[in-house]
């Protein structure tokens, strides 16, 4: 008797009814490619460089990060501190001042930036996977505008002068007020169109950008200020009651995102081409454009939009580990998270002490290489049509 041995993400696939069992002859390659497990193993070990320089160089700008700012404090302090702690040194303790700006400033804003960045990554991954075009991120799903209405309600309400946590809270539900709407208006007798979930997210950030700039017209001042200044994008602030509420959420969203690896590489192929070789393709469009959103819509959350990271981290990393997904999901992680801590510390250096917000960066640098990426895709299809 033959046994098959089934790797956890494999269990998980089949445990959430992802594949039919058919008997034509092609779906003996799903089987291969879901029960084989050292195809796994082959992934990582091909790609171990690439996954060793992205870990080392996100250690760098960590260490960086951590020590750059309008207070000079040198990351020693913090490895200092670790490691008496841990009693694995008897040296002194750093100075107290040091240790307050380290482990309350500097520690959770580095911290959040790798999770935000890791998260728009990840789902810019699957939002391009699942599309099968390379200019898709998760702005596609409308979740900006949707986390945007529930801030500009938050701040305009006064809720936001309460609770340090209010307008986290009301962009978590914008957004996800703002996927339901879309996936309503997109489904129809149980299947899910994308071309239409483009369409709706196209209506519905429309509508609320609407009721936005109608909430800003009856505000005071300040709290148009206090708006405009949070549509920037920024992490200045951050603290670790931030990372308690959005780690639980984002990293385990990630995680399960991870886990549709194989089929998002058999989305390349095309939705009839997947359903003929034995996989769910609603159930796995809807589980896809679940988790996205509300991984999205908890990122934005806490740092408020930022644009770029999910168009532009997965195609530099496409080229470094190249398009298969069970090796793009990770690397983009560890890349957005790279990404991101580069940018807001840049935003840190440049002028001090004053702060460039982390979504002007972005914007900086994303939209040179979203124009050249246009380019480059109406030359490609210039030369395919001669």
């Amino acid at each position: 008797m033959q046994v098959h041995i089934v790797s956890f993400p494999a269990w998980f696939v089949q445990f959430m009814s992802l594949y039919v069992p058919v008997s034509r002859p092609e779906c003996k390659r799903v089987d291969r490619i879901r029960r084989v497990p050292h195809h796994d193993a082959t992934v990582k070990t091909r790609h171990a460089p690439a996954f060793i320089v992205l870990s080392l160089l996100l250690a760098a700008a960590v260490l960086l990060g951590v020590g750059i700012g309008a207070v000079q404090v040198s990351p020693a302090s913090l490895i200092r501190f670790l490691l008496v702690k841990l009693g694995l040194s008897a040296l002194p303790l750093p100075d107290e001042r040091d240790i307050t700006i380290l482990l309350l400033l500097r520690l959770p804003r580095v911290v959040a930036a790798m999770l935000v960045g890791s998260s728009l990554a990840t789902c810019g991954v699957v939002m391009q996977g699942l599309f099968r075009n390379p200019m898709a991120s998760p702005e596609i799903l409308g979740l900006s505008a949707g986390g945007s209405l529930g801030a500009v309600i938050a701040i305009t309400a006064g809720f936001a002068s309460g609770s340090l946590l209010a307008i986290p809270a009301f962009t978590i539900a914008g957004a996800l007020l703002s996927a339901v709407c879309i996936y309503l208006l997109s489904s129809s007798r149980g299947t899910t169109s994308l071309l239409y979930i483009v369409i709706a997210g196209m209506a519905i950030s429309s509508l609320f950008s609407g009721l936005t700039s109608a909430l800003l017209l009856f505000s005071r001042q300040y709290q148009v200020s206090q708006f405009i200044f949070w549509t920037m994008g920024g992490l200045d602030g951050r603290s670790w009651q931030h990372i308690l509420y959005s780690a639980p959420v984002l990293v385990p969203g990630m995680i399960a995102l991870s886990f549709f690896a194989r089929e998002l590489n058999l989305f390349t192929l095309g939705e009839e081409e997947a359903f003929s070789l034995g996989m769910r393709v609603e159930t796995a469009k809807r589980i896809l454009l679940a988790i996205a959103a509300v991984v999205t819509g908890v990122a934005i959350a806490v740092s408020g939009p930022i644009g770029f990271v999910g168009l532009l981290v997965p195609h530099l990393l496409r080229f470094l580990v190249g398009p298969d997904h069970r090796a793009l999901l990770p690397a983009s992680a560890l890349g957005g998270a790279l990404f991101l801590v580069l940018c807001d510390l840049l935003g840190r250096a440049l002028l001090p002490p004053f702060e460039i917000r982390v979504g002007i960066i972005t914007a900086i640098l994303g939209s040179p290489y979203l124009l050249s990426l246009i380019v480059r895709i109406q030359r490609r299809n210039a030369v395919g049509a001669r």
